[in-house]
């Protein structure tokens, strides 16, 4: 094993960092162990480490493309995770799937719940939130049962939070199916079209190569061949990517919620919106005096959802939090 770099003023001794890189869990290109987070460069995954002493902070930086809110454009959202150590140095890594973030951040939140999970600028706007609506809370003097209602969400909010695999994969698996209903099934034609053309190119430029056709020709050849292959490859059916699996990932997700909430008594929201942000949405509802009651509040949240569209402007931290739940209503039909 490659021993990796390391970030941050701690170091760790060489046995204990071999045993720990071997043993740590794998999130995408990074990975968290019990002493420490390993994190990847632009083409080697888990090269760098922090040990866990030298953390100061964790949290997820979304760089939008054209479009980004709304899901259009190219790339849409690039997601990174980004850790901060000594003196406020940050190590920004960059991940290829969004639910992998979401998962180690996840992880950490479980076993290391003394690191915080947002940027000092989103901490301070959630402390601002929050004292705005502790103060009205405090001002209109909100009814018992409201107060009752949010010590109930915030104790389901506790129990979700000890199987986060359960909440990730039914947000996930709901984003998965929207974003498939959405999809123009004519473009995975031309998908397909745009990969044959590329695996052309591939093998001309190995012909190329072979028959000594000319420098300049196998850069843009591979080139293209690359070019296309990447573009085209990502909206082709496969095993993993066609109707009947998104939806039957879905319902497995939903089934697996409503096993593990049928222990809980009376749990406060139906298996399919079982999400630790739909409910900390509904605290905040019940605070602002605008419901008191938890049907009440379930349903004020799923009018906030429903007005917003990609017109809204929304802060990045709101944005994280509803595009982790807004597609779980959309494929419910917010029933």
């Amino acid at each position: 094993m490659i021993r990796p770099q390391r970030l941050g003023k701690d170091t760790l001794p060489e046995n204990e960092l071999k045993e720990d890189k071997k043993s740590c869990h794998k999130f995408g290109p990074c990975g968290v162990g019990q002493k420490a987070i390993y994190l990847n460069s632009f083409y080697i995954d888990r090269q760098y480490y922090v040990p866990m002493k030298s953390v100061k902070r964790v949290f997820k930086r979304i760089a939008m493309s054209k479009g980004g809110f709304t899901g259009r454009g190219v790339f849409a959202t690039l997601p990174y995770l980004v850790v901060e150590f000594d003196d406020g140095r940050q190590k920004q890594c960059n991940f290829k799937h969004e639910e992998d973030v979401d998962r180690i951040l996840a992880y950490i939140e479980d076993n290391f719940p003394d690191i915080p999970l947002h940027s000092e600028a989103a901490e301070q706007k959630l402390r601002e939130k929050e004292r705005n609506l502790e103060k009205k809370r405090l001002a209109g003097n909100i009814s018992d049962t409201a107060r009752n209602n949010i010590s109930i969400l915030d104790n389901a909010i506790k129990y979700l939070h000890k199987d986060s695999d359960l909440y990730l994969n039914l947000s996930q698996s709901a984003k998965k199916k929207r974003v498939y209903d959405r999809s123009n099934p004519a473009y995975k034609w031309v998908a397909l079209a745009i990969t044959i053309i590329g695996l052309g190119a591939f093998f001309y430029g190995v012909y190329s190569v072979i028959t000594h056709a000319g420098f300049g020709i196998y850069f843009l050849l591979f080139g293209l061949a690359a070019i296309f292959l990447f573009s085209g490859a990502s909206v082709l059916p496969t095993s993993k990517n066609n109707k009947h699996y998104i939806e039957k990932q879905l319902v497995r997700s939903i089934d697996d919620m409503q096993r593990y909430i049928k222990t809980y008594p009376d749990f406060p929201v139906p298996a399919h919106y079982a999400h630790p942000v739909v409910l900390k949405r509904m605290q905040d509802i019940l605070k602002d005096k605008r419901a008191e009651t938890m049907s009440e509040a379930l349903e004020v949240l799923k009018n906030d959802l429903k007005a917003l569209n990609s017109s809204v402007v929304v802060e990045q931290e709101e944005y994280d939090e509803i595009v982790a739940i807004k597609p779980m209503f959309l494929v419910m039909d917010y029933k």
